[in-house]
């Protein structure tokens, strides 16, 4: 009986089947709770234990609860805790936790999306590409003491997130609880992190020298946009090597000098066709790649892969809650930006999983996270019954490559056409409305009538 109700639910829903074999696999209660204890300083377990916080917090950021509240009274006998026990740890989360969680989830889910063998070409062979962006969290409600009487918005922190534009994976995450930090203050720990052979794509808040020789001095490369203030002495003039989509393409020989130690570079500039929408008329990258590897059009091509991190924030805002503006305390917030960050990983395995039976260019050109999200939304409650967790044991002890191939047979039943978007197509331009002020007052019967008597009209 339990494996007819199983069958049923993936041939009705194979999508909410993947999701949450998916989800049961990388929220294993075991292997959280080691994480937990391996990277908490001062935080320590009584009785709510870690992966029960993650478990509870990925329903709400994937909007299966609408909120903490509303998921604690579901759960409450299964956390056997009390509510301020809950906001207790979630409000002292350490932020060497959370970020371990996204690390956690990349590191598991970049060899499942391995096994899956997604035919993708790549962005340049013998490197590997990580884009790097900074995100400030949205304010909070004035719910804390020390904010009721300020009427000024409270920011929870800030974050670098460091994604892998190959597999569309969080590999990586710094945060800073300080809503007012500038983004180069995580630069030296990001900084740690890189390996060689890697390009580093980012704008033009990354650019200090003090990074630019660091990457330089890892053996690893770099594409970044040029800030204003970072002082360049020019080697060679520009010179046109050609025509993009975005525009024209000039190239020049720089240097870059710090602590007596000097760092030549080449300068691609994009006489772009049409200006940014901070009215930049041309954009200048910085780059040390060699020619021989990547041309200078290659270099703009490149650079505007940049906006792959730019629509995973999109992603994780418009379909994640990843902002609880009901969370004040920023470790609470940082902590529930980070769950959301392992929802977008998962939902890229997913489509991963697709891309691999249904082909790269479907799923690319019009496939909806939105109507994903939402199939998951209006069945996971029902599946949560009707399928406990006991029965989901078969699938977390599932070898990797046999559960790669079950993600796949799961996907061949997707409908396509079920997920597809709806682009919103270009306003056309109507005349304005009329008002006549003697006649203030429509019948909209009558005028409906005189609109079919107009269509029927020879």
């Amino acid at each position: 009986m339990i494996n007819a109700i199983f069958s049923q639910f993936i041939e009705a829903t194979p999508i909410t089947v993947m999701v949450r074999g998916i989800m049961e696999r990388i929220f294993e209660p075991t292997a959280l709770d080691e994480l937990f204890e391996a990277h908490a300083v001062k935080q320590y377990t009584r009785e709510l234990l870690f992966s029960n916080v993650v478990s509870l917090m990925s329903l709400v950021v994937s909007g299966i609860h609408p909120s903490v509240s509303a998921a604690y009274k579901a759960l409450e006998k299964d956390l056997g805790v009390s509510r301020p026990a809950l906001y207790g740890k979630l409000n002292g989360m350490e932020l060497g936790i959370s970020q371990a969680l996204v690390r956690y989830s990349a590191s598991n889910l970049e060899s499942l999306i391995c096994e899956l063998k997604v035919n993708e070409t790549q962005l340049l062979a013998g490197y590997e590409v990580r884009i790097a962006d900074g995100n400030h969290l949205s304010r909070t409600e004035h719910r804390l003491k020390v904010l009721r009487n300020n009427l000024s918005k409270a920011l929870p922190g800030k974050s670098i997130a460091v994604l892998d534009p190959q597999k569309m994976l969080v590999t990586d995450i710094f945060l800073n609880q300080d809503g007012h930090a500038q983004e180069r203050t995580m630069l030296p720990e990001l900084l740690e992190t890189i390996q060689a052979q890697q390009i580093w794509i980012a704008d033009r808040n990354f650019c200090t020298r003090q990074f630019l020789s660091g990457i330089a001095q890892k053996g690893s490369y770099f594409i970044i946009r040029q800030h204003k203030s970072l002082p360049i002495k020019e080697i060679s003039p520009l010179e046109e090597i050609g025509i993009t989509k975005t525009g024209r393409v000039f190239e020049q020989k720089i240097q870059i000098a710090k602590d007596n130690t000097s760092l030549n570079l080449r300068r691609v500039v994009v006489q772009l066709n049409k200006p940014t929408r901070h009215g930049d008329e041309e954009v200048a990258i910085l780059t040390h790649l060699p020619i021989s590897v990547a041309d200078a059009p290659t270099i703009a091509r490149l650079y505007l892969k940049r906006w792959n991190i730019e629509g995973m924030f999109q992603v994780i805002t418009d379909t994640f809650n990843c902002e609880l503006n009901t969370l004040g305390y920023p470790k609470a917030a940082l902590f529930v930006f980070c769950v959301a960050i392992v929802a977008f990983n998962i939902l890229s395995t997913v489509k991963a999983a697709l891309k691999s039976v249904h082909g790269v260019g479907k799923i690319e050109a019009g496939f909806s996270d939105y109507y994903l999200v939402e199939e998951v939304q209006a069945t996971y409650r029902g599946m949560a019954i009707a399928l406990p967790a006991p029965l989901w044991l078969p699938i977390t002890q599932m070898g990797l490559t046999e559960f790669a191939q079950a993600l796949k047979q799961w996907a061949s039943l997707v409908e396509l056409k079920r997920f597809c978007s709806s682009p919103r197509q270009q306003k056309k331009k109507k005349p304005k409305p009329t008002y006549d002020p003697k006649h203030p007052h429509r019948s909209t019967a009558r005028l409906l009538q005189q609109h079919k008597q107009y269509k029927r009209s020879p």
